[in-house]
């Protein structure tokens, strides 16, 4: 292959590529979850859970694309063997159980926003350490991404604290968000 100059040393692609490659396998992870719940949630929040789930991991499927494009953009390759995956994930399987669609949904906002923090490191890490801004940039469309799907399954969740009148009720309310 005809090296690359695009400005990068071969240190600097491999970092990314490295970092890439957790991205990719977490993605993977969080589809799989996604496509599982979306197979298997049952009650009164079936249609609209099984909709929005459909819609998450058919933007999941496009990232996980678009991630292992950016890796051959820079001259590596992308991981794509389940154990591969489950190596380089930092989020859990979850393999045999199976939550109720309120359970369904914390696991996915947990997921979500663990690799939200991720995203946030690796973007840090593409800029400062790496310098491959472009990645830092493409990192940072991802996160927002995975912050909107948080963001739409913490309201879910929220949601089961209002009283059929419309009021919260204060029994089992949470901190929306809680900062460590």
């Amino acid at each position: 292959m005809r090296p690359l100059n695009i400005g990068l040393s071969e240190e600097q692609r491999q970092g990314v590529t490295d970092l890439l490659n957790r991205d990719l396998s977490d993605a993977y992870l969080l589809l799989i979850k996604t496509k599982k719940y979306h197979w298997d949630v049952v009650g009164p929040q079936f249609r609209s859970l099984h909709t929005l789930w459909q819609e998450h991991y058919e933007a999941l499927t496009e990232n996980i694309d678009a991630i292992a494009e950016r890796i051959r953009m820079l001259g590596g390759y992308p991981l794509g063997t389940a154990k591969g995956f489950l190596e380089y994930a930092s989020i859990s399987e979850d393999a045999g159980s199976l939550p109720n669609a309120y359970g369904m949904v914390e696991n996915l906002v947990a997921d979500h926003e663990h690799v939200i923090r991720n995203l946030r490191d690796h973007i840090d890490q593409c800029g400062e350490k790496y310098h491959d801004q472009g990645t830092a940039d493409f990192l940072t469309g991802l996160m927002e991404q995975h912050e909107e799907m948080a963001w739409m399954l913490r309201s879910f969740i929220e949601g089961q604290s209002i009283d059929p009148d419309g009021r919260l009720s204060a029994e089992g309310m949470r901190v929306p968000v809680e900062m460590k």
